[in-house]
């Protein structure tokens, strides 16, 4: 088993809001509270969950975009929270994330040129000449020609923006990339080239992936292991074939439920009922209780707690055994 090159430890990720327009009453909204992982070398980590579950707050918390409310980031050994400024800009060289939206994360004023120079620009690496070099040699791994050097981001197709993404994300040779719904915003015909793209980079560059994504169906293709997230906390978490064919959250159930399959309806609705409460009042015990057809009056009550005690595929469920799907 490969070792880990990221450890996250109890990581919490609280945000302040004003409770209405008029008092002075402040929420706290919850989007992550207590998530723990490891993403080993080489890897990809799928995490996944409905909108508004945490995901991409994750994914930011991880590089400091967001400053933690508490936890723990560990990259290669070393907690993140006490690293200077200079050790910081070395950190987020190492981790690089990509975008949701390919337009709106481009520089629509500057030149696909300028926008791949720019991080070696910050990082100070190499001169000029070495740096159009460089240019020129991501734009061919992620299947641009030379030209488009010379382009703006608008000139571009949504599927050729995300390659320029991409490129912009590797140009530091990082050890770790965060997908943030890398591929949503495409359309279909195009995800899969997207995805084969980060398929062969991973493989060339020997890169970690945290590949975030409401898409379990994509999310299958991409992943070694999965983590299935809940209203800011990890309810499962497991290699994704464990994942898959024997599921043992009722969210996660649900979840695979509500993947179209031809010729049958979706079945998650008798799964998963409801909305997803508000992340400023989290429910007691169980988070998921409110919405889940199993729940007992345990589950009301007490929080069950995501231990690895049964075969390395821990499920934040107390009736787990129960619910297995064979």
């Amino acid at each position: 088993m490969s070792e880990s090159i990221l450890e996250v430890q109890g990581l919490q990720l609280h945000f302040s809001q004003s409770k209405g327009i008029f008092t002075r009453q402040r929420a706290v909204v919850r989007a992550v509270d207590d998530v723990s992982f490891s993403l080993r070398s080489g890897e990809t980590l799928g995490l996944v969950g409905e909108s508004g579950c945490g995901k991409s707050s994750l994914g930011k918390a991880l590089l400091n975009l967001h400053r933690p409310t508490a936890g723990k980031v560990i990259y290669q050994g070393q907690n993140i929270a006490g690293l200077s400024d200079r050790a910081m800009r070395d950190y987020r060289r190492s981790l690089q994330m990509i975008f949701q939206d390919p337009f709106e994360s481009l520089n629509s004023r500057h030149t696909v040129s300028a926008i791949l120079e720019e991080p070696l620009i910050i990082h100070r690496i190499g001169d000029a000449e070495s740096r159009r070099r460089r240019v020129a040699e991501l734009l061919d791994m992620v299947g641009l020609p030379s030209t488009a050097s010379s382009k703006y981001p608008h000139e571009f197709s949504g599927g050729q923006r995300q390659r320029i993404g991409i490129a912009r994300a590797i140009a530091l040779k990082p050890q770790v990339l965060i997908c943030d719904e890398a591929v949503s915003a495409l359309d279909v015909s195009v995800q899969a080239q997207i995805l084969n793209l980060l398929l062969d980079i991973q493989r060339e560059l020997n890169l970690s992936m945290l590949f975030i994504s409401h898409d379990l169906s994509v999310v299958r293709h991409m992943s070694d292991r999965i983590a299935v997230m809940y209203l800011g906390q990890i309810v499962e978490i497991g290699e994704a074939q464990a994942i898959y064919s024997h599921a043992r959250h009722p969210y996660t159930q649900g979840l695979l439920a509500a993947i179209p399959k031809l010729g049958s309806a979706p079945e998650a609705v008798s799964l998963i009922g409801g909305d997803i409460p508000s992340p400023m009042a989290p429910p007691s015990g169980c988070r998921f209780h409110t919405r889940c057809a199993y729940a007992k009056d345990k589950c009301r009550v007490d929080a069950p707690t995501l231990n690895v005690d049964h075969d390395g595929h821990p499920a934040a469920c107390h009736f787990w055994k129960e619910l297995t799907v064979a």
